[in-house]
């Protein structure tokens, strides 16, 4: 009688206990439900965090971003695709914009505004150069990407040619360049500017516009409407993220389209 009398009450006890330990839990995912939900920023809470957006930027898809762009400025401003990582990658930073003039020189100090350039920015950056006529000069190399790389870079967009691969590869730097080269710009060109417009692969970039790059290419987009494109991004990105099972479940692109209005 003792021995049912102390199970009935430790299964009363243990009873109470799971209880109360589901009504926390349930709380708590709820909560966590809550947190989510008002986790959704919108365009002027991006423009009051700029590293926020800069890091949202980061997940969203390339392809989405021009998307954007051209449903919200009618722009196209994407890199053709002569703009080739030398590895896949994906990242997206603060352009640092540097330009070289084409100009025959024997003067030991005529890159010397290039290399400063580097030297002045942070992590974050994105080293953007134009280099004029310069599909077979190798605009950088595995000096100036172990510099970048070292003071956080996050990545390189040369409208011109890459060399020294290796190292590059092997500190994992990630450039897109019209093409791997093994000549130098020493004695051929001159430091032209840093942080002014550039006209990289056809597509104008300012300084501290946002560079978002993946697989799919390279997408420059204008600081001033940095945070209504994100917003209109990261739409596009749902939409089409959603649409994969919805297809593979169906069995049709068609239906998907109706559904979701993207394609």
């Amino acid at each position: 009688m003792k021995h049912s009398v102390l199970t009935s009450f430790f299964r009363s006890r243990a009873t109470r206990i799971f209880t109360t330990a589901a009504i926390v839990c349930g709380s708590l995912f709820t909560a966590k439900l809550i947190v989510h939900a008002d986790a959704v920023k919108t365009a002027a809470d991006y423009n009051a965090d700029p590293a926020a957006m800069l890091d949202a930027y980061r997940h969203v898809e390339a392809a989405s971003v021009s998307d954007a762009m051209e449903q919200t400025l009618h722009e196209k401003r994407y890199m053709s695709h002569r703009m080739q990582a030398i590895f896949p990658t994906k990242f997206a930073g603060t352009a640092l914009t540097v330009k070289l003039v084409k100009q025959e020189n024997h003067d030991a100090d005529a890159l010397g505004g290039m290399l400063k350039a580097i030297d002045s920015g942070g992590p974050g950056s994105v080293y953007v150069m134009q280099v004029e006529d310069g599909a077979d000069i190798a605009g950088m190399g595995g000096l100036m990407g172990t510099a970048m790389f070292s003071r956080g870079f996050v990545g390189a967009v040369v409208d011109g040619g890459v060399r020294d691969l290796p190292q590059l590869k092997k500190i994992g730097f990630p450039v897109y360049s019209t093409g791997p080269v093994p000549s130098t710009s020493v004695t051929h060109y001159r430091f032209g500017g840093m942080n002014i417009p550039v006209d990289c692969d056809g597509v104008r970039v300012n300084p501290n516009d946002i560079i978002v790059a993946d697989q799919d290419g390279v997408v420059v987009v204008p600081r001033d409407k940095a945070a209504d494109i994100l917003v209109l991004a990261q739409k596009l990105d749902n939409s089409e993220h959603s649409m994969y099972p919805f297809i593979e479940k169906f069995h049709s692109i068609e239906e998907a389209v109706k559904q979701f209005g993207r394609i």
